[in-house]
Order: structure tokens, then sequence, then C-alpha cells
């Protein structure tokens, strides 16, 4: 099995934009290896605390081992962030005191994996899950959705120009036989589209849309982003890195959906909406330096947005 690693993006940025300070509740929903988590816990110990959750077993194991030293200050969970409010409920946690870390997307280690069969580099199993609980795997998307479902996904989560041509071109060969592998799905996204030059392979779109699919990421980051910000004590920081443009205008359009002092519908005549719940911190998002992407490619697409809880119920 490969070795869980995973090089924290932006990690200094992300340090300072949570604030750190002694004494108060900080929560990695999405820990991974524990890249940022190990130094949160390092600057929080040792009267801070620290929640990290990841639903990947594997990441959990790494984490456990890399926040062992921290052990005293540290609460590791294994489940996903959707949970987070009957997380903080079973640890007799009323709010986070200090701020919320979300590092969208996949890993290194799961995008290279074999196992995991999100990239098509490797010839795999069609999986891709993030929690190997999900009933849902690439397989049965590619193998059982109809023609229509794979069009809106390739189209939306994958901005894939040429969705309709994949999307019969999976049909027909599905016909015949199961798509079982990556390597399989992408000849055939390969000879579905027409043949131009380009950095990245044709099929990448689709394989970030199917994993998208797969683990129900943009509505399951809209969903808790309601959970979270009432769960923010005043002046707790949430900081959400992301790695493409759909996450990242997702990140984008709730930060001012509650920041905003109006949510009313166009034709309510009396504003019954309550103060901005939110300060955005960053007015446009924070990316890596020049330094960080030679030593680290993965962070030249990653975005980091910051904001801070201004009111609400306490």
């Amino acid at each position: 099995m490969t070795e869980f690693v995973h090089k924290p993006v932006m990690l200094e940025e992300t340090l300072e934009g949570l604030n750190l300070r002694p004494g108060l509740i900080y929560i990695d929903a999405t820990a991974g290896g524990a890249g940022h988590s190990r130094e949160i816990a390092a600057r929080i110990h040792p009267d801070g605390r620290l929640i990290a959750i990841d639903a990947d077993p594997v990441a959990i194991a790494a984490a456990t081992k890399n926040l062992e030293p921290y052990s005293k200050t540290v609460t590791i969970v294994r489940g996903n962030y959707t949970d987070l409010s009957r997380i903080l409920q079973d640890l007799n946690i009323e709010k986070i005191t200090g701020g919320i870390l979300f590092d969208l997307g996949a890993s290194y280690y799961q995008l290279t994996s074999e196992e995991r069969g999100f990239s098509f580099s490797k010839e795999s199993f069609l999986d891709m899950r993030f929690d190997p609980n999900n009933p849902i795997t690439a397989y049965d998307i590619v193998n059982t959705w109809s023609e229509s479902d794979l069009v809106r996904i390739f189209s939306e989560y994958g901005e894939e120009r040429y969705s309709k041509r994949i999307a019969k071109s999976i049909l027909e060969k599905r016909k015949d036989n199961r798509i079982s592998t990556t390597t399989e799905l992408a000849n055939i996204v390969k000879l579905a589209v027409p043949a131009f030059k380009s950095k990245i392979h044709p099929a990448t779109r689709v394989f970030q849309a199917i994993r998208i699919a797969v683990n129900n990421e943009l509505q399951n980051f809209e969903n808790t982003m309601k959970e979270v910000i009432p769960l923010l004590a005043i002046d707790a920081r949430i900081a959400v890195i992301s790695f493409h443009s759909l996450e990242d205008r997702l990140v984008k359009n709730l930060f001012k959906y509650y920041s905003s002092n109006c949510r009313c519908l166009p034709h309510q005549l009396i504003c019954e909406c309550e103060s901005g719940q939110i300060e955005i911190l960053t007015k446009k998002p924070i990316t890596a330096t020049t330094e960080e992407i030679r030593g680290n490619p993965p962070s030249r697409s990653a975005k980091l947005r910051i904001a801070k809880k201004i009111s609400g119920v306490e």
C-alpha cells in the first residue's frame, strides 16, 4: 500500500489566517496526514485543543502517528466533516472558539495511490472514494448512470465541453462489457474527443467530475457551511483551501452570502435578515508563492480564503 504523503499547501499563510491563540479550540475538518494539524497542534500546545477529522482510515493512521507528540492537545476523529455538529456534541464542545480549517479536494496520497482509483496514470479499479464506507464508487457511476446524468456531471463538475460525446461513448462501450479500470475509462474519453495539443490529459476533467460526484463534495461543503457558521464563537476564524474553480467559486459565494446584511428573496417587501455573520478577511484569495510552487507543484492551483465570525447568537 502506498505511504500516505501529503505536503501541506500554504502552511504559514493558513496558520496566520487562523490567528492561532492559546487556550482555544481549533478544528481541522480535513486532516489528511496531519500536515496542517501538526503545526496547529505545535503552536497551541499545551493548553489549546485541536480536533482533527478525516473519513479516510489511511489518513487517520498517518495523522495519529504524526500527532503523537501532541496527544494531550489533539483529539483525532475518523468521520466526515458533514457530521461536524454530532462530532462536537459527542465531545461536549458547544463552540469552536479558535477556528476551523477545510483543505478541500483529494490528497497527493489519494491521487497517486494505485488502490484508490483516482488517477489514470496507473491502472486500478474505478473507486475514487474518500471514505471506503461510501456505498457509491466511480465504477457504479460509469456503469449505471444514465447518459443525461453523465452529461450533467461532466458539464457541471468537470466543465467539459465534449460532455455529450464522452457520455455517449461510455454508454456504447458498456453495452458489451463493464468499464472497470481507470485506464479503460481514460482511453474511452481520449478517443471520444478531438485530438489537440494540451498539457493536461483529455480525461482529467471527466475524472474530476466523477470524483466530485462520488464524494458529493460540493453539496457536502455547502451543507456543512450552514452548520459551521452558528458553531463559530465571535472572532473565530474559518479558512478554506480550494484547488479548482468550482470549489473556489462556491467558497467565494458562500462567504459573500454569510457576510451579507440582506438575504431576502426579491419579492419580500420588508427585510427580516440579521446582520452579516462573518467578515471576509481576504478580498482576493491568497495563492502560493513562486518558491512554494517550485517545491510543491500541486500548490499552483490552490486558493486560500479566510473569514472571521462577527455576529450571531452566542
